[in-house]
């Protein structure tokens, strides 16, 4: 089969199936599908404190081959690979409910989220809510509620806690960059030699894909290497927004006066 056919066909579908991205990767439409989706972060933190959950955030290096000339060197990110960076908040069972994609690796995760739309529009979670985020992320109450772990080192036995529960809640990220990757391992991991400008739409392809397989009720476990490890950092202090530092003390009391013994739920 000739190259430019080949080239033809897979531009054909990717856009094909990109047309169809608000239809399947799409923020939770109804009071139930919210109190489903804020009961099921609950049962994966395993702590009532977390019932107001309402997604995980974090961002996924997708290998590429860098364009060539001087821009070249801004896709080069702090694991020294050239990528793009795909942004993406999941529900409790790995779907994604939110993506944005198309950033060079070197930028950093705190900058793309000032610079995406469900920062900017600030339309979700609905007041009372949080999103989860690793240390990469600023804490914050507005205009985006989200609600990190406690930073290294830990002072006094209810940040420790308070750490445990949020990660087993917020590693559903992790897991769902891992089951995609895993799925598509041709396309993730190895880069991606397509020209750069048509990457963020293999990368959103691949999403929607997951999602349809996740409603079909394919799927699959992530591989040990395609889960990326999470480093802790300061992330950029330019974010002008409400420090959601005292909205994770009250949570972190609340985990400390109703520590509660694995398996005893009322909310799974």
């Amino acid at each position: 089969m000739p190259r430019s056919t080949v080239h033809r066909i897979v531009h054909r579908v990717t856009e094909e199936v990109v047309a169809i991205c608000h239809q399947v990767i799409h923020l939770p439409r109804t009071a139930e599908d919210l109190e489903a989706v804020s009961r099921g972060f609950a049962g994966l933190a395993r702590h009532r404190a977390f019932r107001k959950a309402a997604g995980a955030i974090d961002g996924c290096h997708v290998r590429i081959v860098p364009p060539s000339g001087p821009d070249g060197h801004c896709y080069r990110n702090r694991k020294l690979f050239s990528s793009i960076l795909l942004q993406a908040v999941c529900d409790h069972q790995g779907r994604f409910i939110d993506t944005y994609v198309g950033w060079p690796g070197s930028v950093h995760d705190s900058r793309v989220l000032r610079h995406s739309p469900l920062y900017r529009q600030a339309l979700y979670p609905p007041p009372g809510h949080f999103i989860l985020a690793d240390g990469g992320y600023p804490c914050l109450q507005h205009p985006l509620p989200l609600i990190t772990p406690y930073k290294r080192p830990l002072q006094g036995v209810g940040p420790q806690r308070f750490n445990s529960h949020h990660s087993r809640a917020r590693s559903i990220i992790e897991r769902a960059f891992g089951v995609m990757k895993t799925r598509f391992r041709s396309i993730f991991l190895q880069a991606l030699e397509v020209h750069h400008t048509f990457v963020p739409q293999i990368i959103t392809a691949c999403a929607v894909l997951h999602n349809i397989c996740i409603g079909a009720g394919d799927i699959m476990a992530p591989e040990e290497d395609t889960v990326e490890d999470v480093a802790e950092d300061e992330g950029e202090n330019v974010l002008e927004a409400v420090s959601g530092a005292p909205w994770r003390d009250q949570l972190s009391a609340e985990v400390s006066a109703l520590e509660e013994v694995p398996g005893d739920h009322d909310y799974v």
